[in-house]
C-alpha cells in the first residue's frame, strides 16, 4: 500500500527544518512546522538558536543547495545586506603560518548573519500556501500505530496553555530540533533502541563580536582566517557577514579561557599570527558584545546501523549529526539532506527510513571524516588517527606549504572545505606531482644558493 502524503510534520524551524519544510512542501499536501520559540518577525537572534550571535559563513556547496531550495535565495540575501565573496580571491588563508595563494575563482560563498539567513527561508517557508507554522510549542512524544511499528504524530504542549496536551496526526514526522534532539527517548518510550554514536570530545569554546567594517581592514578583503592546528589549539577570524559589519571569531579547544577586554582580545588575535585580526578589534567600533559558546563534543548519531527503525519517522541536521563548528559545515550539510529527501520521496514510496539514513550517513561521512580528522590531532582530543589519517595530514602539512606558491593546489583543497570534491581529490596524481614537483624544486634553488624573488 503506498504511504499517505497528506501531512508531514517538522519539528524545530531550525535551518535544517526550514529546509525540510521547504523540501517536502514539494511532496505533501500539508506541512507543520513546530517551534517552541515564539519567531521574530525581523532578523534578530533568539533564545531557540543560541548560536545566532555566532559567526556564520554560508560555504559555496551550502550556497548552491539553498539555492536549488529556495531558488534566488542569494539574491535575496545579498540584497539584504549579506556579503558575496570569492573565496580563494578575498580571503586571507593561514595555515601553521603558510598563506594559501590568492587567484579569482568561482567559489562563490557568503558572509551573512545566522538571523538574515533563517529570517530570510523562514519568510519564504511561511508564504508557501500549504505550509503552518505553530511557535511557543513544545513536542511532548510521538504518536504510534498499535503495533509501534510507524509513528503517526506527535503529542504537543502549547507554552501559552501548559496544561493542555494536544495531538497532530501525521503521515511523515522529521526531527529537526538540533543538539537538543529527544529522539533516543521519544524512540525508547516506543520499544526501538538508541542509535549508537560516535562521539569526538574535543572541548571547544568560541566567542564572536561584531565591529562596524571599514574599507581598510583586512586591505579590502571579506575574510581573514587562522585556523588551529596541534601545535597551537587557539584560532581567530573575522569576516564580512554586512555591508557593513565584520564579526570576529576568537577560539581555543582543550579548556582555556577566551578573553572579553578589547586589548587582550588583540592580543589573542595576535598570538596566531593574526595582526589584522587584531587591528579590527583594537580599532573599529564594536558594535556589540562578545558572545561565548561552549562546543563540548562532536556527535553523530548512526541510525543506518539499527535493526529495527519506526516508518513515517526521520532525524535531519545536528540532531543527526553535530559537526566542530568551527568547520562551517553545518547548514550547508542541513540544507543538502533536504536535497537528499525530496529526491527519495520522488524516487518511491516504500521504506523511506531504510533508504534516507543509509544515502544521509554517506552524505556526512566526507564532512564526518574531515572534522574528525582534524580534532584528532589534538593531544587532549581522546582517541587515536589512524594510519592513514596520519599519511594524509603529513601530506596535508606539505601541501599546504606548496599551496602558498600554487592557485592550482589552493583552489583544490578549497574545493574539499566547500563541500564540493571528495579529499581524495588532493591526493590524485596531478595535485601529488604538483606537490613533490615544487618540493623538489624549492631544493634545488636552496642547494644552487639562489631563489625566485619575482
Amino acid at each position: 500500500m503506498t504511504p499517505s502524503r497528506q501531512h508531514a510534520i517538522v519539528i524545530g524551524a531550525s535551518v535544517a527544518g526550514l529546509c525540510a519544510a521547504r523540501a517536502l512542501s514539494e511532496i505533501f499536501d500539508h506541512i507543520t512546522v513546530i517551534d517552541r520559540d515564539e519567531l521574530p518577525s525581523e532578523p534578530v537572534a533568539r533564545r531557540g538558536v543560541p548560536q545566532s550571535r555566532q559567526l556564520h559563513f554560508l560555504l559555496v556547496r551550502g550556497r548552491e543547495a539553498l539555492d536549488e531550495l529556495f531558488p534566488g535565495v542569494s539574491e535575496d540575501l545579498i540584497r539584504a545586506g549579506a556579503v558575496a565573496a570569492d573565496m580563494q580571491a578575498e580571503f586571507n588563508w593561514n595555515f601553521v603560518g603558510h598563506p594559501m595563494r590568492k587567484a579569482p575563482s568561482d567559489l562563490i560563498g557568503i558572509g551573512v548573519t545566522r538571523s538574515l539567513l533563517e529570517f530570510t527561508l523562514r519568510s519564504r517557508v511561511m508564504r508557501l500556501p500549504t505550509v503552518t507554522v505553530i511557535e511557543r510549542c513544545d513536542v511532548t512524544g510521538l504518536r504510534a500505530d498499535p503495533d509501534r511499528c510507524r509513528v503517526t504524530g506527535v503529542r504537543a504542549r502549547s507554552r501559552a496553555d501548559t496544561r493542555a496536551e494536544i495531538t497532530l496526526g501525521a503521515d511523515l514526522v522529521v526531527d529537526a530540533c538540533g543538539r537538543g534532539t529527544r529522539s533516543a527517548t521519544w524512540l525508547e518510550a516506543l520499544g526501538f533502541q538508541r542509535a549508537p554514536e560516535e562521539r569526538v570530545r574535543i572541548k571547544l569554546a568560541y566567542q564572536s563580536r561584531s565591529y562596524r567594517r571599514e574599507p581598510r581592514h583586512l586591505a579590502g578583503d571579506a575574510c581573514s582566517v587562522y585556523p588551529p592546528h596541534p601545535e597551537q589549539t587557539r584560532s581567530a577570524g573575522a569576516a564580512a557577514v554586512a555591508v557593513d559589519r565584520f564579526t570576529v571569531l576568537l577560539s581555543t579547544c582543550g579548556g582555556e579561557e577566551l578573553p572579553t577586554r578589547n586589548e587582550e582580545m588583540a592580543e589573542f588575535a595576535e598570538s596566531v599570527g593574526g595582526h589584522d585580526i587584531a587591528e579590527i578589534i583594537r580599532t573599529a567600533t564594536p558594535l556589540s558584545e562578545p558572545v561565548l559558546m561552549r562546543f563540548p563534543e562532536s556527535i553523530r548519531r548512526r541510525y543506518e546501523q539499527l535493526d529495527r527503525f519506526p516508518e513515517g519517522y526521520l532525524v535531519v541536521g545536528d540532531a543527526l549529526c553535530s559537526f566542530n563548528p568551527l568547520y562551517g559545515q553545518g547548514m550547508s550539510v542541513a540544507a543538502l539532506e533536504a536535497l537528499l529527501l525530496e529526491r527519495l520521496l520522488r524516487e518511491h514510496d516504500g521504506d523511506l527510513s531504510g533508504r534516507f539514513f543509509p544515502a544521509a550517513a554517506e552524505l556526512v561521512d566526507t564532512p564526518w571524516n574531515l572534522t574528525t580528522a582534524g580534532d584528532l590531532q589534538f593531544a587532549h582530543v581522546e582517541g587515536e588517527p589512524s594510519p592513514e589519517m596520519l599519511e594524509m595530514e603529513e601530506y596535508l602539512q606539505r601541501y599546504r606549504e606548496v599551496a602558498v606558491d600554487d592557485a592550482v593546489l589552493a583552489a583544490a583543497l578549497l574545493r574539499v572545505f566547500n563541500l564540493l570534491d571528495e579529499p581524495s581529490r588532493l591526493s590524485e596524481p596531478d595535485l601529488r606531482a604538483r606537490v613533490s614537483g615544487r618540493r623538489t624544486g624549492r631544493r634545488r634553488c636552496l642547494a644552487s644558493g639562489s631563489g625566485d624573488h619575482s
